[in-house]
């Protein structure tokens, strides 16, 4: 979420800091961000500056974390062959920009050509329609897709790569034969869940000034495809569940 301070809490945060009324702020919270007002952790929140507006700012928190803890798990990612699965959607839409940044080969999986579009001018380099699981060995894969495409990544990745997994978008289980990763080498398939994270308070409000700065310098952009009320939310729920929302939707209080 992102919005304006109401109420400031009545203590300080372990930082010693308390943010005042009226201050413009980026947040995140565990359910209950779709309200006109949401009480938020102090260590789940930072400032916003005026430069950035809060449609984009409330796209951050969840998919910018997501993106961000995903490629982590591969240090240093340049001359590494990176594969986004979902890629045209929000977290994959951030990954795209942050591994290219970081000087990676991304590979962008997306289900149709028409949600391909767009991805090379992000930093994709290669744009497919599937990923497939004999090619060339892949660095690391972020796996959101579940069924046959997390399967597939077990059989692609490197023999000291990472598939990382943290969605299964289809809904479907999983089924592979282990010798086909295992013998691989010494691969990792790791799991990553951002409200774990972020409860376990492993990360908060740096990371939301990180990504805050990296969108003010236009080293990040947040694509907001589609922006309702809030008292339309069941519209932007059929669009994302449908895919027909390119990057982020967002709902805002009081534009109506």
């Amino acid at each position: 979420m992102a919005g304006v301070i109401a109420e400031p809490s009545a203590e300080p945060s372990e930082e010693g800091r308390i943010i005042e009324a009226g201050t413009r702020v980026i947040g995140w919270v565990n359910g209950g961000a779709w309200a006109e007002r949401v009480a938020v952790r102090a260590d789940h929140l930072a400032t916003l500056p005026e430069q950035v507006s809060f449609e984009v700012a409330s796209t951050l928190p969840v998919a910018g974390l997501t993106a961000m803890g995903a490629l982590a798990f591969v240090d240093p990612l340049e001359g590494r062959r990176v594969a986004i699965t979902g890629a045209a959607g929000g977290v994959g839409r951030f990954a795209i920009q942050l591994a290219h940044a970081l000087h990676a080969d991304v590979t962008a999986v997306v289900g149709t050509p028409e949600r391909g579009e767009g991805l090379p001018e992000l930093g994709a380099d290669h744009v497919v329609l599937a990923l497939e699981p004999e090619g060339e060995p892949l660095d690391l894969i972020l796996e959101s897709v579940g069924g046959s495409s997390l399967a597939a990544a077990l059989t692609r990745v490197s023999p000291d790569g990472t598939v990382v997994s943290f969605g299964n978008s289809s809904n479907e289980p999983t089924s592979f034969d282990p010798r086909g990763f295992y013998r691989r080498g010494r691969p990792t398939m790791r799991g990553y869940f951002v409200t774990h994270e972020l409860l376990a308070g492993r990360i908060g409000s740096p990371r939301f000034d990180e990504l805050i700065g990296l969108v003010m310098s236009g080293r990040l952009r947040s694509d907001v495809d589609l922006v309702v009320p809030w008292t339309d939310a069941a519209s932007a729920v059929t669009a994302l569940l449908e895919r027909r929302v390119r990057g982020k939707a967002v709902l805002t209080v009081g534009s109506s």
